[in-house]
């Protein structure tokens, strides 16, 4: 089985299976595909996470594919610089991409093909060319002013001037000689060399600070992966500096509570959802960042006593009024999800953050650069400040749920900031109401800080009339995940 957000990916995925290779083969050759026909929302110059179970077993492999900041970034020389916050786009918002090295290592440590075999339908897309999706379509005319910013994102993804329209064909061949090289000579063929070279001197002759070290030291690794139990089961997410103790914590506050006796639709329970995440981002957006695995900070975020405490301040009758908003931050992700007749089982997340990313596309190579740094802070006492080196906190997040013994469903969400609401909805759909996963999607999505759906007016009758209850305000919002993304989550269960 695989999911995917894309026809073409989950069609490769398929067929990586049919081949002989297994979940994790197939997981990677679908993030590739997707780097090629969805280039607005991932690509070769992003990130990944990744949870693995291997064998259906509960072993949670935990894999953090996620970039550093150059060497010679800082606060100091930021500021020196003349910023007081870390851009948004622009070669400072441009972390060194760590997709291609966390793809080369789990093919070799846990794939049956090789990373050629894996990449080849993707470089058959972007050399031969692909026919643009209608949503992605859509996103691609939403970027169209940070595409014209850039000379040669310009000239790569617009069509005299214009975006792309859904049916065009559109065709990479820089992106293709990249994956190419990547294909022949693995990591190194990223990290070393020509593309390499091309890349930093593109980040250079910007301002950027990057090196040909940064690149060619860049290195992803194994974590441990942090979990709870929610309702007899085991929720598993990346430790920081991903945000997946978020949803960790927003489980643990609702657990004290017995959301199957609320209405699944009513204001109650979405009341107590948006109020549990609006503490949950707080603690996330105080207290995390790049955190060792003996910080206390984590031991301490997901102690029982803490949940109780917050539980404590949560009422049924109003919304807190002393918690911050949080800002809902747009970006563009592809989550992918594969268990294959052996039952390994895989969650897998691969992203260059808003769309388009930096909005920096390097000619001679195809590759579209991530804006992840523009995740960092400028305050040197805060857990996610920038400093040379360092991952900034990351917003993408895979999960997996296990059970006596056994991987029960990798699942997942797309949406930057949405993703611990979106992760605790899905959970709560299921594991509380007895949801399946395909009725995800017709169920109303909650979110964060006083604003729960894109339109109050996508609710069902009977909650629309109680919008103003307890006192939570019901933000209308075009999107909240981006011009045309679904609420959409996926998730495959185990046999």
């Amino acid at each position: 089985m695989a999911a995917t957000s894309h026809p073409l990916s989950t069609h490769a995925a398929l067929e990586m299976l049919r081949a002989g290779g297994n979940a994790v083969d197939a997981a990677i050759c679908a993030s590739a595909v997707q780097a090629v026909v969805e280039p607005q929302s991932t690509g070769i110059g992003g990130d990944c996470f990744v949870l693995y179970c291997p064998d259906g077993t509960d072993k949670v492999i935990a894999f953090n594919g996620s970039g550093r900041a150059p060497g010679a970034a800082s606060i100091e020389r930021f500021r020196a610089m003349g910023m007081e916050e870390v851009p948004t786009y622009g070669p400072h918002s441009v972390s060194v991409p760590g997709a291609i090295d966390a793809w080369d290592r789990l093919i070799r440590d846990h794939g049956r093909k090789t990373l050629a075999e894996v990449i080849a339908p993707a470089i058959h897309y972007a050399e031969n060319g692909y026919v643009v999706h209608d949503r992605v379509a859509f996103d691609w005319r939403e970027a169209k002013a940070l595409l014209e910013q850039d000379i040669h994102s310009a000239a790569i993804f617009l069509r005299e001037g214009r975006a792309l329209e859904a049916c065009e064909t559109h065709v990479q061949p820089a992106l293709a000689a990249t994956l190419r090289r990547v294909a022949e000579l693995g990591r190194r063929g990223f990290y070393e060399g020509p593309v390499a070279e091309a890349i930093v001197a593109r980040l250079q002759e910007l301002g950027g600070l990057h090196s040909l070290d940064d690149f060619a030291a860049m290195r992803c690794d194994y974590v441990t992966p942090d979990s709870i139990d929610y309702r007899g089961y085991r929720v598993h997410q990346m430790p920081p500096n991903n945000q997946g103790l978020t949803a960790l914590l927003a489980l643990n506050i609702l657990a004290q509570d017995d959301l199957s006796s609320l209405e699944p639709h009513g204001a109650r329970r979405f009341h107590l959802e948006v109020e549990a995440a609006r503490l949950a981002y707080r603690e996330r957006d105080s207290r995390l960042g790049e955190l060792d695995r003996s910080s206390p900070v984590i031991e301490a975020l997901l102690s029982k006593d803490h949940a109780a405490g917050l539980r404590r301040k949560i009422s049924m009758e109003r919304a807190m009024t002393d918690l911050p908003e949080v800002e809902l931050k747009r970006s563009d992700t592809v989550y992918i999800s594969v268990v294959d007749e052996d039952r390994n089982a895989i969650s897998f997340i691969n992203s260059t953050y808003h769309s388009f990313g930096s909005g920096i596309t390097c000619p001679s190579t195809g590759v579209v650069l991530q804006n992840r740094a523009s995740s960092f802070r400028m305050d040197p006492n805060h857990p996610n400040a920038l400093a040379p080196g360092k991952r900034p906190m990351h917003t993408i997040m895979p999960g997996m749920l296990t059970r006596a013994g056994r991987a029960v469903m990798p699942f997942g969400v797309m949406g930057g900031d949405y993703q611990p609401m979106g992760h605790v909805h899905f959970l709560t759909n299921v594991l509380d109401f007895g949801m399946m996963c395909s009725q995800r999607s017709i169920v109303p999505a909650s979110s964060i800080a006083r604003a729960v759906s894109r339109r109050k007016e996508a609710f069902p009758t009977p909650l629309q009339g109680n919008c103003g209850r307890s006192d939570t305000r019901w933000r209308k919002r075009k999107n909240l995940l981006g011009a045309g993304k679904p609420f959409g989550s996926t998730g495959n269960w185990v046999r």
